[in-house]
């Protein structure tokens, strides 16, 4: 009972974080979210579970999608963000086809370091 209970503190807790966040920290849940869910898929090629590998790709691509979507073109570095998410996507489709570990790690690998570069936007936006 007081598992459930801390289960549900935590989704709570992870709910507020989600509704109070402001663009760019949502935008850092995203990336956060996306290499949470190219870890498990990862995990799921070691564990032989092709479904847990299947769902958790179709969750990063998702994600990418979305990225996609909400670029202002308006902004010449749109386009460059646009061609490192397609890469992303790509590698995630034939991962997902191939159910091949080292695509799946390159894919993480451009996860962070976008999430990486994120960060660092972020923190320069604070300083002003």
């Amino acid at each position: 009972m007081a598992f459930n209970q801390a289960n549900q503190a935590y989704a709570e807790y992870n709910r507020n974080k989600v509704l109070t966040a402001s663009p760019a920290e949502l935008t850092l849940l995203l990336y956060e979210g996306a290499i949470k869910f190219c870890n498990i898929a990862i995990i799921g090629l070691e564990q032989n579970d092709m479904e847990k590998v299947h769902n958790n790709i179709i969750k990063v691509e998702n994600i990418i999608e979305e990225f996609q979507a909400t670029l202002n073109h308006k902004y010449p570095v749109a386009e460059d963000f646009d061609k490192i998410y397609k890469y992303i996507y790509n590698l995630l489709v034939e991962a997902n086809i191939k159910k091949d570990k080292e695509l799946l790690e390159q894919a993480l690998t451009e996860l962070r370091g976008m999430r990486d570069t994120w960060k660092e936007v972020m923190v320069k936006a604070k300083q002003g």
